[in-house]
């Protein structure tokens, strides 16, 4: 059964448990209308300055207060992938990206309540200057074999792992 909803959100019956799809779900006896738990988007902006470091952020508050990830955020509602990136990490960093490719995709499943698919993209800096932005208490570019600790995400940590595994040997 879904934490959210116990209620349907279109008619307002009490919502029953269903198979559907293989799976139980919450589902509303009078009106069939059925409720899915779907992940929320989040995303990331890899950069890394002239001598082949990382951007990272140390959180600034929540769960993960102190704790240091990729420069990150939520896609809006009504918000493009891209566009999110560039706002998520302007307000983290105070930095202008513009966006390159997709490093990876990932479902981090870290917190039970809020599961996420994130999507890292790599980005080359145009402007700004860099500073802690609103949820951060710290930026600084890492070595990518002398990283802080703690990592705040899961896949954070993959996605590191994978960037200094692929890194082009001197």
């Amino acid at each position: 059964m879904s934490p959210t909803f116990r209620f349907c959100p279109k008619c307002g019956a009490q919502l029953t448990s269903r198979e559907h799809a293989g799976r139980k779900r919450p589902a509303c006896p009078a009106c069939d209308y059925i409720v899915y738990q779907n992940p929320a988007p989040g995303v990331a902006v890899i950069v890394f300055d002239s001598n082949e470091r990382i951007l990272l952020a140390r959180r600034k508050g929540g769960r993960f207060a102190d704790h240091w990830c990729i420069p990150c955020g939520w896609v809006e509602w009504d918000e493009d992938l891209r566009d999110a990136a560039v706002r998520e990490f302007a307000e983290e960093t105070s930095l202008e990206v513009v966006l390159g490719n997709v490093a990876a995709v990932h479902s981090n499943f870290h917190d039970p309540q809020a599961h996420s698919v994130g999507i890292w993209f790599y980005g080359n800096l145009i402007g700004g200057r860099l500073s802690a932005g609103d949820d951060v208490s710290e930026v600084a570019f890492c070595d990518l074999d002398d990283l802080p600790e703690p990592l705040a995400f899961p896949t954070d940590r993959l996605v590191l792992e994978q960037l200094r595994a692929n890194r082009p040997k001197k």
